[in-house]
């Protein structure tokens, strides 16, 4: 089997220290499962700028095409809140999204039953909660033109935003969560403002038109937006992918991560579109950002990212079995009430970076036995 090859960017603040974790992960894989793993690390955000001057180095960008996937740890920090907007550490990981092709965002939201009591809804609302939001990416509000703040003849001035998408937009981020749909319980609830928009009657179209000629097997709901807001509130287990546009899904995916009580818990993955040879280009993330006020104190929780990497084995590697192996693992750690300081709760025992990722390996042990 060839090796699957892995690019690791930690990037800044609490980024090395919660991809070391991963990078023990990757090792005990090698050796008990075999997996074999190729894996390249180099540096992104302000790690780049201290060392090239740029917070992506056209290097750091190749190896990043010829991977498999990349994992990125985080960027940014007060250290470099001068720098030139062009090259902030912020500009490196939106150009590896946009040079990669990144058009689909999975943000995950899943409750684990440990954690019930941390969320800010009842308990009987998000026990079991597990969503999968799929948010198009490059497209929408964000991108579209015109855009800018022009001063009108009388002094005022007027902001301008455009939202636009195009067919192919919304085809091609309708075909990802539909497939990954078929993975989970083959439902999809497609969000948009058709009522109010017309990008979101288009979108509303479009969604139906790839359901009906090539996922018919798969449930499809239509909702409008707001609402989608509030139902996630109302009964959030009603849902198992939703597919939005950029701004919708910027804001459903914030709202469905804080149901589950920890956004440190939370890990993401960004996809492109397959090529010839069946590869799709990805990066997988924490939710969570550099948190540079705890950088190099050992207080930052792993899970995020071990949680990315865990899509990494499911969605680039087809690892399924894996990444089942890894979640359940993380699921029995907090379980025995082993915390960071971040999901800290009466009663458990507070724990470091580096212990909690010994507590999830000596659980993927005990899966062997």
């Amino acid at each position: 089997m060839s090796a699957r090859k892995v690019l690791i960017l930690p990037g800044d603040g609490i980024g090395p220290e919660v991809m070391r974790e991963v990078r023990r992960v990757m090792a005990w894989m090698d050796r008990s499962l075999s997996i074999g793993f190729e894996v390249e690390e180099d540096l992104v955000g302000g790690a780049a700028i201290d060392a090239h001057g740029t917070s992506l180095a056209p290097a750091t960008l190749e190896r990043a095409r010829a991977a498999d996937c990349v994992l990125l740890g985080a960027v940014g920090g007060p250290k470099w809140d001068k720098v030139a907007f062009n090259i902030r550490p912020e500009a490196g990981l939106l150009a590896l999204r946009k040079e990669l092709g990144l058009f689909a965002n999975l943000r995950p939201a899943l409750c684990f039953e440990a954690l019930v009591d941390a969320s800010s809804l009842k308990p009987e609302i998000v026990r079991g909660l597990d969503i999968l939001i799929v948010r198009e990416l490059t497209g929408g509000v964000y991108f579209g033109e015109p855009r800018g703040i022009e001063t009108l003849p009388d002094g005022s001035r007027r902001g301008v935003n455009t939202q636009v998408y195009t067919t192919g937009e919304i085809r091609r981020v309708a075909r990802v969560a539909f497939e990954l749909a078929r993975l989970r319980s083959s439902r999809v609830t497609s969000c948009e403002k058709a009522n109010v928009m017309e990008s979101g009657i288009l979108w509303r179209e479009e969604v139906t038109h790839v359901h009906d000629t090539e996922f018919p097997d798969v449930k499809l709901d239509h909702m409008y937006a707001d609402n989608c807001a509030m139902q996630l509130v109302k009964n959030p287990r009603q849902f198992d992918v939703i597919v939005t546009d950029n701004l919708f899904g910027d804001v459903l995916s914030d709202e469905a991560a804080m149901l589950t009580g920890s956004l440190g818990m939370l890990p993401s993955a960004s996809l492109g579109a397959k090529d010839a040879a069946g590869r799709i280009p990805a990066l997988y993330e924490p939710v969570h950002g550099s948190a540079p006020d705890i950088a190099g104190k050992e207080l930052a929780n792993p899970i995020a990212t071990l949680l990315s990497f865990g899509m990494a084995l499911r969605y680039s590697f087809g690892l399924g079995e894996e990444a089942d192996r890894l979640a359940h693992a993380i699921e029995r750690v907090l379980a025995t009430g082993i915390r960071t300081a971040d999901i800290m709760q009466p009663g458990m025992a507070k724990v470091s970076t580096a212990v909690m990722g010994e507590s999830i390996i000596r659980e993927l042990e005990a899966s062997l036995a």
